[in-house]
């Protein structure tokens, strides 16, 4: 009788923006908690999220489906905003960083953990880190750049782990 290994779950973070971080880093350890056995390769601009500091912003100008409401009015009427386009907030000097900032406060506010501890918490609990080689070389990153615990490896790198996976995610 042979053992049952446990489920598997392949990601592709390929978003380095702060609204693009949280699924991967989400469903990572929310899986790995299931015990699945679980890896994320990061490609393309999703590779910044394993660099030490992630500098990560939201990007509203391309973002359509992003909530855009501006509260309007004196205080009592909070509840009460005026919908703003997102191509006029995408170009308005300062508002990525204050979207940016506003979603982090909002975040940290309900309580839910910041890229960082996630990024830690599926480091701490085995989630395999793979940073894409290639994209590293067409970006110039070293590995010396990124935090401890990531490997680094091609596509059939992450292909061998992904082809046995039960769940495969593009995100």
């Amino acid at each position: 009788m042979s053992e049952e290994r446990p489920k598997r779950m392949a990601l592709i973070a390929s978003q380095g923006t702060l609204d693009w971080a949280y699924p991967p880093l989400i469903l990572a350890s929310t899986a790995v908690a299931m015990e699945m056995e679980v890896a994320i390769f990061f490609t393309f601009y999703g590779l910044t999220l394993l660099k030490k500091k992630i500098g990560a912003k939201v990007a509203p100008h391309t973002n359509p489906s992003m909530p855009m409401k501006m509260p309007f009015g004196p205080k009592g009427f909070q509840n009460f905003a005026w919908p703003m386009p997102n191509a006029l907030m995408g170009n308005v000097p300062g508002f990525e960083t204050f979207a940016t900032s506003m979603m982090k406060k909002t975040f940290k506010n309900k309580g839910v953990a910041s890229v960082e501890e996630l990024r830690e918490i599926c480091i701490e609990s085995g989630v395999k880190m793979i940073g894409c080689q290639m994209t590293m070389d067409v970006f110039g990153f070293s590995k010396d750049e990124f935090v401890d615990g990531v490997d680094v490896g091609g596509a059939a790198t992450f292909l061998e782990f992904a082809a046995d996976s039960d769940i495969q995610l593009f995100i």
